[in-house]
């Protein structure tokens, strides 16, 4: 599903298993939670959580670095219960705020973003130190 975000997608690779360890050890971190949106037996819905320190609040603040729906599932509820839960989560451990990434030509998202009462408060910058694509290619 993260490859519908233009993240690499690992499927079928070569280090496969790499990255299946890499996703059981983010799960066992106590700082993550990763959820899914499940229709008729089928994962139409991904959101990952971390709880991270900022020096200046005692609070923890959650960050969702990933949330995606399938491309024929959007619209239909998966993507706001994913975020219900994960603001749920957040406030049940204490957090100050919630906080996503959304890459720039995602206005779609950040149309969605805002209507469940997010406001687009920062910008993002990046400077890659390996050589690949950057930003991904909208799909």
């Amino acid at each position: 599903m993260l490859a519908e975000l233009g993240r690499p997608d690992v499927r079928g690779a070569d280090d496969e298993d790499f990255h299946r360890g890499r996703f059981e050890d983010y799960l066992a971190r106590p700082d993550t939670l990763a959820l899914v949106a499940a229709v008729r037996g089928g994962v139409v819905g991904f959101i990952d959580l971390e709880f991270r320190q900022r020096l200046n609040f005692r609070e923890e603040q959650a960050w969702v670095p990933d949330l995606v729906v399938a491309e024929s599932s959007r619209s239909r509820g998966a993507g706001k219960a994913l975020l219900a839960e994960a603001l749920g989560r957040a406030r049940a451990r204490g957090c100050w705020s919630l906080t996503l990434e959304s890459a720039s030509w995602r206005t779609r998202a950040h149309a969605f973003y805002e209507r469940e009462g997010m406001s687009n408060s920062a910008a993002s910058f990046t400077k890659l130190l390996v050589d690949m694509e950057w930003p991904p290619k909208p799909r």
